[in-house]
């Protein structure tokens, strides 16, 4: 009685842990109960972790309580053997009503048309089938005139937010902890159970998987893969909104791409759609998680690399196709989001962005005067006049009416009037004179205007589209030095405009309230470096407007943390000539002024600091650390362990304070006298 009663128990106990599926179930049960319109045999495929041997389970259960013999397959077993299958499978042939159930069919998928044309045929009357696998079924079962009445091909989705709520709270996790645990496991009940089963965090703590659980989920939810690239192939499926062949060309060169993405096409938990590959949500914030926790360094890397051919992507879009191409660029930062989580990467097919038609004009006006009042309904009235191609109106599909609109002037000098009607340039074209004069050839951008029906600047998919626009401006337009961007609600945006590098500059009256203005001199970090800077786990403030970064040296906190990036970024970019060579410690203390070779001095100053940084047993480690890191420039963070002879923990807790200490000693380091020999040279 013990075994059987333990296993009963366990039966039980596995059915009642069962949540959702009741389509899935409903179709068992009619098949199972004999349905003349129920079909023979249910197909289940769907990827790893998502649910189907626990209905092939239910399967079973229901299957003993009617009565029925149940014959249970494991592929795994059976190693593409007809024989062995058959062997297995032999109780279902001899006795009527039985239920036959394949779990694990990936791994005997080539036995699929033997199993349909030869197999199948010959079970005894009234049995009932169920196959489960990975991989979807063959076409040829509906392209059979026969086997397309008695066969289903089931999907198993992603369990849905209630019921993975559902499934959490019977594993027993409070409820305040259930919507972390939910939003990284993306519906699959693998990711929800392995999650449940971690110890829960400190009160305040926020969660995050454990190496153990990622471990497991990689090793179920992927498996074995044939190759480095093949594993770098889904690093990038994980970053990337959608992959397409160019992408993964950008990312990786010219290693068997389109091998590899042949190879990404056929697995069971991407999805092919029209605009390329997608993966399934839970495998995405797997490999994403795991990548991070594993290899921060590749994980950063490859997040540059889809960044910066995201902006080759948008740059290169038709016009029709710019704001699509920006959306995906976005997606990289959905988890940094913005004020109330406004960027979302998603189209908005109910809304329509046009540019300004005569029509649209006293609407534009109306919404502009009940938005932000007379004086800047004014401004604008201004502005349709004067540069009525800078304007973009929003309106709901199918309606003529404007819901939104939004302008980007360009100038490279205001004229009077412009400066007389509307203050806000007046302000600014100040403010570019005094600090950040524009050069011959070069002019200035601001997005002047972002209104919407019903006032104030809430997040919305309006103002998703408007901050879309803007950023599509910014990616494409060729010679502009400085961007600026206006807003009335300062508290919601400025915060996420600094850290994006766009501080506030100036704040200016316009009939009675208070504009503000935040602003880029895109000569001090070119769009290249920021759209890389973004992508990058950790971002701290980059100085992007004069008498920040600079000359700088151990001042206050904003421009100690600028510089603190300054530093990180060069020593990863150390044997990128390139991109050391714009280093904006190029105009730091660390250079001479007038130097003949600024990256040559740079890389003399940084070197004569690690250096400096070995005067005691800890620094002698931190110089290790960081030369064996970027100096010599191991492949990877656990190489760089390996050579040290450290333990991976131990060797990232070095890493750390040793750029620390790097900083410290680098601001700290004297000013650089003024280059002599580079002006004698000069003058000879």
């Amino acid at each position: 009685m013990g075994a059987a009663g333990l296993a009963g128990r366990l039966a039980a106990a596995r059915a009642g842990a069962l949540v959702g599926r009741e389509p899935e179930r409903a179709l068992l049960d009619r098949m199972l109960s004999g349905a003349a319109d129920a079909p023979l045999v249910a197909y289940l495929h769907g990827p790893g972790g998502i649910g189907k041997s626990s209905l092939v389970r239910y399967a079973a259960r229901q299957a003993e309580l009617a009565g029925r013999r149940v014959v249970h397959v494991d592929g795994r077993f059976l190693d593409a053997d007809p024989r062995r299958l058959e062997e297995a499978a032999a109780p279902a042939c001899a006795e009527a009503g039985a239920v036959l159930l394949i779990d694990t069919f990936e791994q005997c998928q080539p036995l699929e048309a033997w199993l349909r044309e030869t197999f199948l045929p010959r079970l005894a009357d009234h049995t009932v089938v169920v196959v489960a696998g990975r991989v979807a079924p063959d076409p040829e079962w509906s392209l059979d005139p026969g086997w397309a009445q008695l066969f289903t091909a089931l999907a198993v989705r992603p369990l849905d937010a209630a019921q993975s709520h559902a499934l959490l709270a019977a594993r027993g996790v409070p409820a305040e902890q259930r919507g972390a645990f939910v939003a990284f496991a993306g519906g699959s009940p693998l990711a929800l159970s392995l999650a449940a089963w971690v110890p829960p965090a400190a009160p305040g703590t926020p969660w995050e998987p454990t190496g153990d659980v990622l471990t497991t989920l990689v090793e179920r939810l992927v498996g074995d893969l044939p190759s480095a690239v093949h594993r770098r192939a889904l690093e990038v499926v994980a970053q990337a909104y959608v992959t397409r062949e160019p992408l993964l060309r950008a990312v990786l060169g010219d290693e068997d791409t389109d091998v590899v993405f042949s190879w990404l096409r056929q697995l069971p938990y991407i999805e092919a759609t029209p605009e390329g590959l997608h993966p399934h949500d839970a495998v995405r914030a797997t490999l994403e998680a795991d990548l991070r926790w594993r290899d921060p360094e590749r994980y950063d890397d490859v997040r540059v690399r889809i960044s910066l051919a995201g902006l080759r992507a948008v740059r290169a879009a038709a016009p029709d196709d710019a704001l699509l191409r920006v959306a995906e660029w976005m997606f990289l930062f959905r988890h940094r989001g913005g004020p109330d989580d406004l960027y979302n990467y998603r189209t908005h097919p109910h809304i329509e962005d046009t540019p300004l038609r005569p029509e649209d004009v006293s609407g534009v006006l109306r919404m502009a005067e009940e938005a932000e009042g007379p004086a800047s309904a004014a401004a604008v009235e201004h502005w349709v006049r004067r540069q009525p191609e800078a304007f973009r109106v929003h309106r709901h599909a199918g309606s003529s009416a404007p819901v939104s609109f939004m302008a980007i002037l360009r100038l490279d000098a205001p004229l009077p009037e412009d400066c007389a009607e509307d203050p806000v340039i007046a302000a600014v074209w100040e403010l570019v004179e005094t600090a950040a004069p524009l050069r011959a050839g070069e002019h200035l951008g601001i997005r002047r205007f972002a209104v919407q029906s019903g006032g104030n600047q809430r997040p919305s998919p309006l103002m998703e589209l408007i901050s879309r626009r803007a950023i599509g401006e910014e990616m494409r337009t060729h010679g502009r030095a400085v961007t600026f961007t206006v807003f009335e609600d300062a508290d919601r945006w400025g915060r996420y405009l600094a850290e994006a590098g766009m501080p506030e500059v100036a704040a200016v009256d316009v009939g009675g309230r208070r504009q503000h203005v935040f602003g880029r001199d895109w000569r001090r970090q070119t769009m290249e470096h920021w759209v890389q800077h973004r992508a990058r786990a950790v971002v701290t403030p980059v100085a992007t407007w004069p008498s920040t970064v600079a000359r700088s040296g151990p001042g206050d906190q904003s421009a100690r943390a600028a510089f603190a990036e300054a530093v990180l970024e060069a020593l990863r970019t150390w044997h990128t000539p390139r991109a050391f060579a714009t280093s904006v410690l190029l105009n730091s203390h660390l250079v001479p002024p007038g130097s003949a070779d600024p990256a040559a001095d740079l890389r003399r100053a940084i070197v004569t600091a690690l250096d400096a940084l070995q005067t005691d047993p800890a620094g002698v480690k931190a110089h290790e650390a960081l030369t064996a890191t970027y100096v010599t420039a191991c492949r990877t963070h656990k190489a760089a362990a390996r050579r040290l002879g450290v333990p991976y923990g131990t060797y990232r807790r070095h890493l750390a304070l040793a750029k620390e200490r790097l900083i410290e000693q680098l601001l700290r380091q004297p000013s650089a006298p003024p280059d002599l020999t580079a002006d004698s040279r000069g003058q000879r």
